[in-house]
C-alpha cells in the first residue's frame, strides 16, 4: 500500500499532506495520558505486521491492519500511523518522505471508516460485533485501497494500470484481515470491552 517516491504529482502529494495533517491534529486532540501506551503498541504492530510486503507496480502489498487499528483506536489511528511509517521510510525506505503525507492520509481514512462502521454494526443485536468486526478490517483496506489507486490515477494516465494492479493486489488482503479483525472484536468483546472506543455489550454475542 506504499507509494513510492516520485510517483505522485505535486497537487496529489499537497492535498495528501493536509488531509494526514488534519487527521493527525484531530487524533493527538482525541488521545489522553491513560490511551497512550494502547496507541503505541498498536502503532508497533502495524510497524511490524506490515514489514512483510510484495512490490505490486508502483505500489506494494502487505497487512495493513489500518481497519484494526481504526476500530481500536478511532481518530488515534492517524498519529498511530503517522509514527510507524515514518520509521518505516527512515529505517528501510518503504514508502518515502515526500509521500509521507499521502500514505497517512490514504491508510488512516480507511481507518476511521473502518472505525464508524464497527461503531455502528455494534449496536445491531446479536451479530452486530461480528459483522462490525469483519467490515471494519475489510472495508479498511478497501478504502485504503481505492484512495491509494485514486491517488495515482490523479497523478497521470501512465499510472492507470498501476492504480488497477494495487487495488487488485488488497483484495486477498481485504478478506484476510476482515476476519482477523471479527476475531480481534469478538474476543475484546467477551474479555474485556471496555478496551474499545465505543459501546459494545458482551451480551449481543450471546
Amino acid at each position: 500500500m506504499h507509494i513510492s517516491e516520485g510517483v505522485l504529482s505535486p497537487a496529489v502529494l499537497t492535498g495528501g499532506a493536509v488531509v494526514a495533517a488534519a487527521g493527525v491534529w484531530a487524533g493527538l486532540r482525541r488521545v489522553d495520558y491513560d490511551r497512550l501506551m494502547r496507541v503505541a503498541i498498536l502503532s508497533a504492530v502495524f510497524f511490524v505486521g506490515s514489514l512483510v510486503h510484495v512490490p505490486v507496480g508502483l505500489g506494494s502489498a502487505h497487512l495493513i491492519l489500518n481497519g484494526l487499528l481504526g476500530v481500536l483506536l478511532g481518530w488515534a489511528v492517524f498519529p498511530a500511523l503517522l509514527v510507524a511509517l515514518l520509521l518505516q521510510a527512515l529505517l528501510f525506505q518503504f514508502g518515502g518522505v515526500t509521500v509521507l503525507g499521502v500514505n497517512v492520509a490514504t491508510m488512516g481514512m480507511g481507518g476511521i471508516l473502518a472505525h464508524y462502521l464497527c461503531r455502528c454494526c455494534c449496536r445491531l443485536p446479536h451479530c452486530g460485533p461480528l459483522l462490525g468486526g469483519f467490515l471494519g478490517g475489510a472495508v479498511g483496506v478497501l478504502a485504503a485501497g481505492l484512495l491509494t489507486a485514486l491517488a495515482l490515477a490523479l497523478s497521470g494516465e501512465a499510472f492507470h494500470t498501476a492504480a488497477r494492479l494495487v487495488l487488485l493486489a488488497h483484495l486477498p488482503i481485504m478478506l484476510a484481515e476482515g476476519c482477523l479483525t471479527l476475531f480481534v472484536v469478538n474476543f475484546l468483546v467477551r474479555v474485556r470491552p471496555g478496551i474499545l472506543p465505543f459501546a459494545c455489550p458482551a451480551r449481543r454475542l450471546s
